[in-house]
């Protein structure tokens, strides 16, 4: 019984990084798109968000299985609740990247606008944080997902500065509002993509150690950045 539960669960992260390794591919290559102003790029990232959706799917019908035919316990019920819930996860980021793809896509089509937002860096942080997120659930290293937890208000900061930016751009050229909003939904959207990469973390940390660290104001720090207990 024990063997073939491990098989089940092995076969489940085998997926999981599947659709981790697709969803960061997909995301990768959105911001390429809104940087580099490529229209045909992003239109491939809206073509993938099916195949984000159907391995999704699948990885929830497996889990349910597992749960209905073994009635895992203690650790692998918690592995296996874990990974539904980044399963989840990662399919928001991928609409999420598929968002930020179509936003590229019509801005490319319209003339630049000198605005100070900076993409490169905010997209760089969020990329940062949901690889070091997936690589604490392949290393298993709760650590590791500390630090993506303590990251998330850096880049809530550089969110608000994108609306700052975006405030002046409107001052400055009300007629290009409607490009200007889209950049700002390109900003949201990577700012929620950095929460979704904390949840990851969060998820991971409760899989290694059994806690549950969301909510919990204990777990931060005088600088509003989590600290994980062990190290007080």
């Amino acid at each position: 019984m024990e063997r073939h539960i491990r098989k089940e669960i092995d076969n489940l992260k085998k997926h999981l990084l599947s659709l981790s390794s697709m969803v960061e591919n997909n995301l990768d290559e959105a911001v390429y798109s809104l940087i580099e102003r490529d229209t045909e790029k992003a239109r491939e990232v809206m073509n993938r968000d099916s195949e984000v959706d159907l391995k999704e799917v699948e990885i929830e019908e497996e889990c349910l299985k597992v749960l209905a035919l073994h009635q895992p316990v203690a650790i692998d019920l918690r592995l296996i609740v874990s990974i539904m819930k980044i399963n989840d996860h990662l399919e928001r980021i991928g609409d999420l990247a598929t968002n930020i793809a179509e936003r590229a896509a019509f801005l490319s089509t319209r003339a630049e606008c000198e605005i100070d937002l900076d993409f490169d860096r905010m997209s760089g942080k969020v990329t940062s944080m949901l690889s070091r997120a997936l690589d604490s659930l392949v290393k298993e290293d709760p650590r590791l997902a500390w630090e993506v937890c303590g990251d998330d208000d850096e880049v809530d900061s550089m969110n608000r500065q994108m609306y700052i930016a975006v405030q002046k751009g409107i001052e400055k050229h009300p007629e290009r509002m409607e490009e200007i909003i889209h950049m700002l939904s390109v900003s949201r959207h990577l700012e929620r993509i950095g929460d979704l990469a904390t949840n990851i973390a969060e998820d991971v940390i409760y899989m290694i150690e059994g806690r549950i660290v969301r909510h919990n104001l204990e777990n931060y720090g005088n600088s509003n950045k989590y600290i994980n207990p062990e190290d007080k």
